[in-house]
């Protein structure tokens, strides 16, 4: 008799985790609330792991196609000097490939064309873990995951920090993140020639300033003189500013509860810092479907949390507004 799975969420988790369950001989049903695929999103970087995850998932080479690969990268201060170069040749030995860079929307129909190919696909429906009558649940409902709610009794946490996000319609070769005291900012390539920018702040929950998000940014960043961050603020207009404030998945017990599994950010939403979170969402996925739910649950938990653990100290680092030079120390050290 053939084993069926419901899916609650059509995100990077969920559909990644659809292709993988039908390749073990499951029967698939994905439930998203949303009607259809978000046609805006920043750029995501997948790690040569998260590329190993979709190429078992069938779709490696269509993400390389469409990414652009990360060719070098560096961390600099305000005023445009470098702290440390990333050595992307060396790491490429190491891991075997490169980061590639692809935005969110594109991964997104990546994963949603092959979903479709093999399970069933039901956007603009939203149901909770307890109404699927399913031999499998697989919650891949986000940092704000009711389901997680309800199993577990643990809601998202705010992390003390905010973010702001955009992409520019101009090239550009940089990979760069720029360290301030207490704050950050980041340019890289994106697919089709564009420009993905970050920037994250210390700030209070909810401290938006609707309409007035570009003088935000030029308040906090204005003054500096790197000249990747001079050229975006000077592009960016209002309405092509994303903000949102950045939550994590508080550390939790176990990823599986009765036949309901947690994946991607409703199991361990990190803070952004290490770039990992849609890469340990795909790698997730893979796990589930190679491993059934409990070979995932102890594949994977203590692994996801130790990374949750290291992005909250790379974001603790960021905020750190005293002792700049000892941080810059520290970051050479690491990288």
């Amino acid at each position: 008799m053939t084993k069926t799975a419901g899916i609650i969420g059509g995100g990077i988790g969920g559909l990644a985790a659809a292709i993988a369950l039908h390749k073990s001989g499951w029967q698939v049903t994905v439930h998203e609330r949303q009607t259809t695929t978000p046609a805006v999103g920043t750029a995501l970087g997948m790690w040569p792991a998260a590329l190993r995850a979709l190429d078992e998932l069938g779709v490696g080479d269509r993400v390389r196609e469409q990414g652009v690969p990360q060719r070098a990268g560096e961390l600099r201060r305000p005023d445009g000097r470098r702290i440390v170069a990333m050595d992307m040749d060396r790491m490429e030995r190491r891991l075997g490939d490169r980061i590639h860079l692809i935005s969110r929307p594109a991964l997104l129909t990546i994963l949603r064309e092959a979903a479709a190919e093999v399970c069933d696909l039901r956007f603009g429906t939203a149901v909770e873990g307890p109404e699927l009558l399913q031999d499998l649940v697989v919650a891949a409902d986000g940092v704000f995951s009711r389901t997680r709610e309800d199993l577990f009794g643990e809601k998202a946490r705010y992390a003390g920090s905010t973010a702001w996000r955009g992409t520019l319609d101009f090239p550009t070769e940089t990979f760069a993140e720029i360290w301030g005291a207490g704050v950050k900012f980041g340019v890289t390539p994106q697919e089709g020639g564009r420009t993905n920018w970050f920037a994250s702040a210390g700030a209070p929950e909810g401290d938006f300033h609707p309409g007035a998000e570009l003088a935000a940014l030029h308040e906090i960043f204005g003054g500096w003189r790197d000249p990747a961050v001079a050229r975006v603020l000077g592009a960016i207009r209002e309405d092509g500013i994303l903000r949102h404030d950045i939550y994590v998945t508080p550390k939790l017990p176990s990823y599986l509860s009765g036949n309901v599994v947690l994946i991607g950010d409703a199991a361990h939403a990190m803070t952004p810092d290490l770039g990992r979170g849609a890469c340990e969402a795909l790698i997730d996925a893979v796990s589930l479907g190679k491993d059934g739910a409990i070979g995932y649950d102890q594949d994977r938990r203590r692994t996801t949390q130790r990374l949750a653990r290291m992005a909250g100290a790379a974001a603790w680092m960021t905020r750190q507004r005293h002792a700049v030079p000892l941080r810059n120390a520290v970051l050479r050290a690491a990288l």
